[in-house]
């Protein structure tokens, strides 16, 4: 291990680097203009080393997290560090760099302290669209990635002199929403430049050389303490399974499957086995499987550890090329990033049941439940809806499910009724828990949403792109799963009919959507009969 800190200022330098993360996260909500930023909280924050190594990270969203370990690394392939001054901001969101889907778009700010690059402050946000052949970007029925929306290599948007204008332009004429977008990206921008100022004044307080010791230090420790949780762990080999609901092109459900090697001190998992790349939008790329892994690991074995590369070193990842892990960079990927990225977290916990049942959750809400409601106003500013919807908890060893929450991968807040209703041409009718719809067992799951819109517009374009609509919320030693998720359109004239997990429809006013979102399964066989069981 490196020495040359002492532990009082390692600990004070740490402490300030998990701040300065926080605090850009605080930024870009107080300071975006879509509710998608400011009210749902669709974005993470990161500060690397000058290497692109993670030393710390904001409390957000644990899929955007496990691919900012790997984005600045991938970004200096791209642009070497050479080129980059102080004041720069540079924007990018393809795949293959580092990411995850096209509309969570990542800024990126080197930091330099006494002339040297030192650091990089990383801003991710959702933009509610980032262009493609459907208003919010989400197409289910796309075959490739272009028809997705916007492709951004790494480009410069912002440097000392200010915003680079026309670069700027150029993608604002390729969104809906122009003015919204362009809020959002400075407070993208605005949240880089406060974790400057902070890494800076860092920096002059404690010494450049010193700071980057200790982040050195963080790495080390950090893996020194994942190799002795790993250790808490029974050695051995362990494979599970789960299933996408299909392939979003009306195919059938695709396995993903994972190996696991666990070893005294590191482990392997080979996701080699899983389903060929699909057709449809249900693709995602190594580093989201990669971030699959960091979180499963971490709410294991080392939930207290920082967060950080030395913190991943004792994992490897293997990804097939070819498979719906690693399809390459002309496939659709925008639904696979939160829906995908929870089928690996789940084929690891079930793969891991017969060693350490105790530490799981039956299984849960492990779908965005997506529903994005995009239209234009009387003045023809776009608005985009997009709203995810919570289920029912899995039950564990000691106790039943919470009821509505976001489990895992996801951390993303619900949208109030009172905001969706002020902001965009849909009214909340009614909202309450689907009650009985969690899996029985000793303990049961908790129970999913139900919540109805009513469309107040003359015409709406509404997508879909949620799981767990076929294969339900998997229940553990016994336990029943629970309720599969649906959702229902009531048409102001005609029948009622049910939505397709990834589907794009065209609504008019009048018509309303009932979601009933899944119920988590139940934890252990039950020992008594009865609805209370």
């Amino acid at each position: 291990m490196s020495s040359g800190v002492d532990p009082f200022t390692l600990e004070v330098i740490r402490h300030a680097l998990s701040a300065t993360a926080e605090e850009m996260s605080l930024v870009v909500m107080r300071a975006a203009r879509s509710p998608l930023l400011r009210e749902a909280g669709d974005l993470s924050s990161a500060i690397t080393d000058a290497r692109g190594e993670l030393v710390a990270q904001g409390r957000d969203i644990p899929m955007h997290m496990g691919v900012m370990s790997f984005t600045v690394k991938e970004f200096l392939k791209r642009v070497p560090a050479d080129r980059l001054e102080p004041g720069d901001v540079w924007f990018l969101n393809l795949p293959e760099i580092g990411g995850n889907h096209l509309p969570d778009v990542k800024a990126v700010r080197p930091v330099f302290a006494d002339g040297v690059l030192r650091a990089f402050a990383v801003s991710l946000a959702h933009w509610a669209d980032i262009g493609g052949a459907v208003p919010g970007s989400y197409v289910p029925s796309a075959t490739d990635a272009w028809q997705e929306g916007l492709r951004l290599p790494p480009v410069r948007l912002f440097s000392r002199a200010g915003a680079e204008r026309e670069t700027l332009d150029m993608v604002l004429a390729n969104v809906r929403g122009s003015a919204e977008r362009e809020g959002d990206i400075l407070a993208q921008m605005a949240a880089t430049r406060a974790a400057e100022q902070r890494l800076e004044a860092l920096c002059a307080r404690h010494g450049a050389a010193e700071v980057a010791l200790a982040m050195s230090r963080l790495h080390d420790h950090a893996e020194a303490q994942m190799r002795a949780a790993l250790g808490t762990l029974p050695p051995g080999v362990y494979q599970g399974e789960d299933w996408l609901d299909d392939d979003a092109a009306g195919g059938e459900p695709v396995p993903i499957r994972v190996r696991i090697d666990l070893e005294e001190d590191r482990a392997r998992f080979d996701f080699s086995e899983s389903g060929d790349a699909v057709r449809g939008p249900l693709n995602t790329t190594p580093f989201i499987a990669a971030a699959s892994v960091f979180y499963a690991v971490k709410a294991l074995v080392g939930a207290d550890i920082q967060a950080n590369g030395g913190c991943y070193r004792p994992l490897q990842v293997i990804t097939r090329p070819g498979s719906v892990l690693d399809p390459g960079p002309e496939r659709p990927v925008v639904g696979g990033n939160h829906e995908t990225s929870q089928r690996v977290a789940d084929a690891i916990f079930r793969a891991l049941e017969p060693a350490v049942p105790e530490r799981l959750s039956a299984g849960g809400p492990t779908t965005s439940g997506l529903l994005l409601f995009a239209g234009q106003r009387d003045d023809g500013a776009w608005t985009t809806l997009y709203e995810t919807h919570g289920g029912g908890e899995g039950a564990r060893c000691d106790r039943d499910g919470a009821p509505v929450v976001r489990v895992h991968m996801s951390n993303v807040m619900n949208t109030p009724a009172e905001v969706i209703e002020a902001e965009y041409p849909v009214r909340v009718e009614s909202q309450r828990l689907r009650r009985g719809s969690g899996g029985a067992g000793l303990h049961r799951g908790g129970d999913g949403l139900h919540r109805e819109y009513r469309v107040l517009a003359e015409r709406i374009s509404l997508t879909s792109m949620f799981e767990r609509a076929v294969v339900p919320p998997y229940g553990l030693q016994g336990g029943a799963p629970g309720a599969p998720f649906q959702v229902t359109v009531i048409p102001a004239e005609g029948d009622a009919y049910r939505l397709p997990g990834k589907a794009n429809v065209a609504l008019g006013r009048g018509d309303r959507v009932v979601v009933e979102s899944c119920g988590g399964g139940g934890y252990g066989a039950p020992t008594e009969p009865g609805p209370e069981r």
